[in-house]
């Protein structure tokens, strides 16, 4: 985020990351499973991580409820991922939100098994004047571009971006339906197959995972 002299940024629902460990990786059979928040140190640890596991195919993405550094995520960690060809999993028991759903972005091909929850909402910027939040901004604000860009470079429709910043505000979080996660192509293999539920099942569901 281009935030001048903000406090990079974006809040996952404020006071969550405190719930949450350090993120952590660990290798299960051909895959790594990451699980915490990212940080400006995730994309070290991931190269490491891969670089000791070289056989490992998948990101599995277990609970990534955001990120506290998205400048360093969605420019650095992003080419990691895509140049590595590592498949993102969102496994059914899983949970991304905020900068985790951008995290599962990254894979060349993606997975989001029926039953992942995948949350977005605004992003926020704080400041000497408080904050600000980017669906306050018009659509022509500079402070957009980091992420436009980086919906294109992943090949995910612009307007992807610009339905996070309406769905929810920055305290709060959207949980998407499959047929959300469809329309926006955020899974390379369609999600279907899990059983109907309703919007406010849905978000007792995922909230309850979000902790």
């Amino acid at each position: 985020m281009d935030f001048k002299l903000w406090t990079l940024t974006a809040l996952v629902v404020l006071g969550a990351c405190a719930q949450y460990d350090d993120l952590s990786v660990h290798r299960a059979e051909n895959s790594l499973v990451v699980t915490g928040v990212i940080d400006a140190e995730t994309e070290y640890f991931l190269r490491e991580a891969a670089a000791a596991n070289p056989g490992a195919k998948q990101l599995v993405l277990h609970d990534i409820p955001g990120s506290v550094d998205d400048e360093n995520s969605l420019v650095g960690l992003s080419r990691f991922v895509r140049d590595s060809n590592l498949t993102t999993v969102v496994p059914a028991t899983g949970m991304v939100a905020s900068g985790g759903t951008d995290l599962a972005l990254m894979g060349r091909n993606r997975i989001i098994e029926p039953g992942a929850c995948v949350g977005v909402h605004t992003w926020a910027a704080g400041g000497l004047f408080g904050f600000e939040t980017g669906a306050e901004l018009p659509r022509d604000d500079p402070a957009h571009q980091l992420y436009l860009q980086f919906y294109r470079d992943m090949g995910i429709d612009e307007e992807f971006y610009w339905f996070t910043l309406e769905a929810a505000g920055a305290d709060t979080i959207y949980w998407m339906s499959e047929d959300e996660i469809n329309r926006f192509d955020l899974s390379t293999i369609p999600v279907k197959g899990s059983p109907a539920e309703t919007a406010a099942q849905r978000d007792q569901r995922c909230s309850a995972r979000l902790g």
